[in-house]
This record gives structure tokens, C-alpha cells and sequence, in this order.
């Protein structure tokens, strides 16, 4: 008979598949512990192309199944974080040059059908000439398509998932690393370490590698793993630019070498363009944009736009190493973006788990699954899966009717700006009310460090989101980094050391750190 264990599920990595994970398993009543070696949403989970979509283009791959997977999470999700997942329309301008018009419009046909809609408009044929949508672009595009899918708070999602866990009695550790793990007396026993060099071991009767790019390097410090299957890792750069156009609507804009590029509404007062996508290897923690891939992105703006944005019109970049599987198709972009999830279990043994590719939307999907494929091991007290219909923290909104939040907000905080109320129902939700419970004006919220963020929300993120550094704060939790001055984000680190310390909690440096990956 297996002894006691310390945990019943140990999750290496803190990205959203590894958080989904958690999420899932602590609600099915299992004990859960969760490492991460950085802050949460870290790396790739924060350097995404911030869409919840089907992936129009993977119908051309005949990938029918996978896109209709896609965009039923696409529903669960919007219905269940409707403050950090909305709706967003997308422009397809039509170069009769490059795919057919017949291919597209056969395309959104099945990609408007292949799984129910409920909060989404259908798509639809446009003259350009005549709508608000063509005003920026090109003289010779007279024509283009529009189609519906969804744009997220990528980092937030993790978060929000890593809340939710813990609420459901999972234990979430950032800023400690795996070190080990070895079968032991039908166990798993595992070696960690703190921030600051303090080893531990304990013991858990399944272990889930949810890595990402780092996936396969974990596997040689898990003895008796067998290599498994191949990740193909892939970097996919983006650029952010003053906003170029007005309205809330995004557009996707093919290229001469079958690929699309996607321009975004991005944090308020931006442009996000990305993404590329470059076969990668070494360290994903160093990846970062080339010259060749800002030429890339700024060139196919440059094909659509009136007026688009040169080299120095960038104001940050971002790259993220993408761990998909290796299927052996021919190019990066052909290659599959399903997960997989590869079981090892030795006969008598304690079960590994590694989470092979995926994507951002079909992280709750992949995480019902390896809670499912574990269940016969870890016999969960309630075994049913659960989270189609759970919102998320915050999410609670009454008929999923984010402006209706919004609306009343801002009606019982009129003191509240209009862009500040904005920013924090997306980034909160319901959850706002315990950065503004008490406040009965701006200045009850404390001091000001630049651009609405104000003391309340930085204890509150320190207190309850595992925001240790003014980096999880700038440019996780939020996209303030865009816009505070780096004297307000040195004041913003020093203040988080500051309070870090009168709280007798572990030291942190206070050297404000750089922008991610720029």
C-alpha cells in the first residue's frame, strides 16, 4: 500500500497549463502544491499574442477538430472571465493577390459554425470605402471580412487561476525552484529551494512537469524519466507602437509568405503587432526580438497602413519561446498547436505527467485532462470535472455583463475616473471592491505613484497575488510599465521593499528590475 503523502499532486511551473492544473485539482478536492521559479505568468504566459480565437488560419491545415475544440473554450472562457476575456471584432483586408476570396469566405463560414455561438457576432463582408474600419488603411483595399473572436489579460489569466487554486486549499509558491524528484516507496520525493537558498524536500503521489520551453530540460532532473515525446520550440516577437487607429476593432493581415499578422488594440493607448515565429534554441528566459523579426512586423503594417509606424515609433517589445510538439511538420507555423500529455508510470510506480504544447485557449481544456488521466491514480474525492461552468475570480458579474459591472461602478464610486474605473474592472472584476472597500474618495486609496496606481492596489497585489517586485506589478498584473516614467517605477520598487520589510517578509532587492524581454 502507498504511505502518506505530503501532497497528492506536486505542479512544476506556474504558466497557465501549470496553474490550470492546479485550479482543477484542488476543486476536485486534492491536495495540491504548486512551484514556480519566477513570479507567475513569467514567461511565455505573459508574452502571448493576448487572444482567446480559434485560429482561423489552422483550417487551412484541415485541422478541423482542434478549431472547433478552440473556440468552445473561446465561449467557456468569455463566459467565465468576462472582465479579462472580451469580444473583439477583427478586420481582414482582401488582397486578391494572396488567398482567394471564396477561401475566406468558406473559411469564417465554418469557423462561424463549427461550434455554437452565444455572445459572438457572426462575420460578414465589407466595403472598406464606406466603413469607419478602412479609414486607415491603404487606398487600394476596397474590400475585407469581418469575424469575432476574443482578446485576454494573458498574465491575469494565470493569476486569476493561481487565486482560484489557493482558494480551494492549493498551495502556490513562487520564487522556488525544482530541484529534484525521485520514486521513492511508491512516492515521488522532491528536492526545492527557496529565493534564497534554503533546501527542502517533501512527497506527492503524482507529479505534473508543466514547464513549458523548459519542459524537456526538466526532464533530466527527474530520475527514471524516460526523454518522452519531442518539444519544437518556437519565439514569437511582438512590438507595441502608440495606438494607430481609432476604435476598439483589431486587424489580421496576410503576407506574401502565408502567414498573418495580427494589430491590436493593446492597454488602453497602444498597438500590439506580433507575432513571428522563429525556430529557437538555448535559454527561453534570454529570448528577445531580432532586427530582422521588428522589420518583419513593421513591413507588413507598412503593406496595409497609410501612415505606419517606423523603428522608433516602438515603445516596447516582448518574445516568448512557445513549446509546442513536434509533429514534424515542415514549418513553424504548420506545426500543431494541440497538446499532448505524456504519461509515465512504471508498473507500481508514482505517475509523471508532462504537458506537451497547447495554447493559451485550451489551457482549462488541457488542464480537465490531466486531472482526468491522473484520476484512476489519485482517486480525487470528487472525480467529475468542473470548471465549464465555474467562473473565475472576478468573474462573477450578473449575467457576464461587463459593462453593466462597469456601469455600476462607476454610479456607486463617482469619484472613481472613468479611465481608472476602466482599468480596474478589466484587471479585477468583482474583485475590485477589496482594493476600494472603505475609499470614499482618491485620495482614501493612498499615494499616487503615476497613472492611478495607487498604494491600495499595490497591497492588495503584494497581499493577495504574490507581487513581490515592481516588475510583477508593471508589467504582469498590470501594463503600467507602458506608461510610468522610470523614476515612478523606482519609486513604485522601492515602496514594495519598503512595506516588504516593515512586514518582517522575505528581502527583496531594490534595484527596480528592467522590462521584460525587451
Amino acid at each position: 500500500m502507498t504511505q502518506d503523502a505530503d501532497v497528492d499532486l506536486f505542479v512544476i511551473g506556474g504558466g497557465v497549463n501549470g496553474a490550470g492544473i492546479a485550479r482543477d485539482a484542488a476543486g476536485r478536492g486534492l491536495s495540491v502544491l504548486l512551484c514556480e521559479q519566477g513570479d507567475l505568468a513569467s514567461a511565455t504566459s505573459s508574452a502571448s499574442s493576448k487572444l482567446i480565437h480559434g485560429g482561423l488560419r489552422y483550417l487551412e491545415y484541415l485541422q478541423f477538430r482542434f478549431v472547433r475544440d478552440a473556440l468552445i473554450e473561446r465561449e467557456i472562457l468569455l463566459a467565465a472571465a468576462p472582465h479579462i476575456v472580451w469580444p473583439l471584432r477583427f478586420i481582414l483586408p482582401w488582397e486578391k493577390e494572396l488567398r482567394p476570396r471564396w477561401m475566406i469566405a468558406l473559411g469564417l463560414f465554418l469557423y462561424d459554425r463549427l461550434a455554437p455561438r452565444r455572445r459572438l457576432a457572426g462575420s460578414d463582408w465589407l466595403d472598406l470605402r464606406q466603413r469607419p474600419e478602412g479609414t486607415p488603411l491603404t487606398a487600394r483595399l476596397a474590400t475585407g471580412f469581418s469575424y469575432s473572436d476574443c482578446a485576454v489579460d494573458d498574465a491575469r489569466l494565470v493569476v486569476l487561476n493561481a487565486l482560484d487554486a489557493r482558494e480551494r486549499g492549493a498551495q502556490i509558491e513562487t520564487r522556488t525552484r525544482f530541484i529534484s524528484a525521485a520514486r521513492e516507496d511508491g512516492l515521488w520525493r522532491i528536492g526545492l529551494m527557496s529565493a534564497e537558498g534554503t533546501e527542502r524536500t517533501l512527497t506527492a503521489r503524482a507529479l505534473v512537469n508543466a514547464g513549458g520551453p523548459w519542459a524537456s530540460t526538466l526532464m533530466s532532473a527527474i530520475s527514471g524519466a524516460s526523454a518522452g515525446k519531442a518539444l519544437r520550440l518556437v519565439r514569437g516577437g511582438h512590438i507595441v507602437t502608440p495606438k494607430l487607429y481609432e476604435g476598439d476593432h483589431a486587424y489580421i493581415l496576410q503576407n506574401p509568405d502565408g502567414r498573418v499578422v495580427f494589430v491590436l488594440p493593446f492597454a488602453q493607448h497602444f498597438s500590439l503587432i506580433g507575432t513571428t515565429e522563429i525556430p529557437f534554441e538555448g535559454n527561453p528566459a534570454e529570448a528577445a526580438i531580432s532586427d530582422g523579426e521588428i522589420a518583419y512586423l513593421l513591413g507588413a503594417v507598412s503593406r496595409y497602413f497609410r501612415k505606419p509606424p517606423a523603428p522608433e515609433d516602438i515603445v516596447h517589445s516582448f518574445s516568448g519561446v512557445r513549446p509546442l510538439y513536434d509533429d514534424k511538420a515542415a514549418s513553424a507555423s504548420a506545426a500543431s498547436r494541440e497538446f499532448i500529455l505524456d504519461l509515465h508510470q512504471p508498473p507500481g510506480e508514482a505517475p509523471l505527467l508532462s504537458v506537451l504544447g497547447g495554447k493559451i485557449t485550451t489551457y482549462r481544456r488541457l488542464a480537465e485532462a490531466a486531472i482526468d488521466g491522473l484520476a484512476s491514480h489519485l482517486a480525487p474525492p470528487r472525480p467529475e470535472p468542473w470548471t465549464a461552468a465555474a467562473p473565475l475570480p472576478g468573474g462573477d458579474m450578473e449575467d457576464g455583463d461587463f459593462d453593466l459591472f462597469l456601469h455600476r461602478l462607476q454610479e456607486s464610486r463617482p469619484w472613481l475616473p472613468a479611465k481608472l474605473a476602466l482599468r480596474l474592472a478589466r484587471a479585477y472584476g468583482t474583485l475590485v471592491v477589496k482594493i476600494l472597500r472603505g475609499a470614499r474618495g482618491l485620495s482614501d486609496l493612498g499615494e499616487d505613484f503615476g497613472c492611478g496606481l495607487t498604494r491600495a492596489e499595490i497591497d492588495y497585489l503584494m497581499d493577495k497575488e504574490w507581487a513581490s517586485t515592481a516588475e510583477d506589478v508593471l508589467w504582469r498584473r498590470s501594463k503600467l510599465g507602458l506608461v510610468l516614467s522610470p523614476v515612478e517605477a523606482a519609486r513604485v520598487q522601492a515602496y514594495m521593499v519598503e512595506r516588504a520589510g516593515a512586514q518582517t517578509q522575505e528581502p527583496h532587492s531594490a534595484e527596480p528590475e528592467p522590462p521584460p524581454r525587451d
